[in-house]
């Protein structure tokens, strides 16, 4: 009886194998073809120029640096605005609130803002936002990102505080120090690479966003600098990449693949080094 048990077992951890193993190899053949098409198209003619000229109509001679600084400015008023809130909050959840209605609440919000897609917060921040304003803005599009990088923050965050131990609070409060110290200099610094991973994870997430910034930022052909340059329609590689993908000219089509590879080689490096800091915390 033994035997046939064991056998059983045998065969069914070993079938339970098979398919993941099986699973794991039909994944890792997508993302491998998918990553040598990119490289292959995007690499061509991937170059130093790119970085110094802006977008041309038809794309011959023509570069993404107009594109990646809006990227780069709206992406940054957007880690800026959402990481603070998002830490804030999820120290709420962790430290104060925990059990209590409200916490459950916020996580229920929280959880809704992170499943939603993005292309409904974009029409959100659009509703609210360019309409008042009237006319499209890279102001509108950082804000549209921001509210996609807090609930991140605010995930990470909690989870990061929640793995602290309980340990470190009583031993600091025996020596008398307030609640909010104990969070600044305990609770804040133990989890200081975890946050910094959900920050990084955020820019991750919001670098290759499109469909926000289609109701909020619209895309511009020109240079944007300066505040008043915020106050204006503004480029973002996301976009350019989506227009040029559209496009009849060859030469866009080739353009596009340059900025498809350019932001992989983004969202690869970030996550690399987030997962770098996730490995310090141990």
């Amino acid at each position: 009886m033994n035997r046939v048990l064991y056998a059983r077992r045998r065969i069914t951890n070993n079938v339970f194998l098979i398919l993941s193993l099986m699973a794991a190899a039909i994944g890792l053949g997508w993302l491998t073809l998918i990553l040598s098409t990119l490289v292959t198209n995007g690499a061509v003619g991937f170059s130093f120029r790119i970085f110094t000229e802006i977008t041309k109509s038809s794309g011959s001679n023509g570069g993404l640096a107009n594109a990646i600084g809006g990227s780069l400015i709206m992406t940054s008023i957007a880690v800026v605005v959402g990481t603070p809130i998002g830490i804030m909050d999820g120290t709420y959840l962790a430290e104060y609130g925990r059990d209590r209605l409200s916490a459950f609440l916020v996580r229920f919000v929280n959880d809704i803002l992170l499943s939603a897609p993005s292309i409904l917060i974009g029409l959100f921040v659009y509703e609210v936002l360019v309409p008042r304003m009237g006319h499209f803005s890279g102001i509108a599009g950082a804000a549209a990102l921001a509210v996609i990088v807090i609930p991140v923050v605010v995930r990470t965050t909690e989870n990061m505080l929640l793995l602290v131990p309980n340990t470190l609070r009583e031993a600091a409060a025996a020596l008398g120090s307030p609640r909010s110290h104990i969070i600044r200099s305990v609770t804040w610094r133990a989890a200081r690479a975890g946050i910094v991973t959900g920050a990084l994870l955020a820019i991750a997430r919001i670098s290759g966003e499109t469909a926000p910034l289609l109701f909020t930022a619209f895309g511009n052909n020109g240079w944007v600098s300066g505040l008043t340059g915020l106050n204006s329609p503004m480029a973002s590689l996301p976009l350019v990449i989506y227009n040029d993908a559209l496009s009849p000219s060859d030469d866009l089509h080739q353009l596009a693949w340059e900025g498809a590879l350019l932001i992989t080689l983004a969202v690869l490096t970030l996550s690399i080094v987030a997962r770098f800091f996730e490995s310090r915390r141990y």
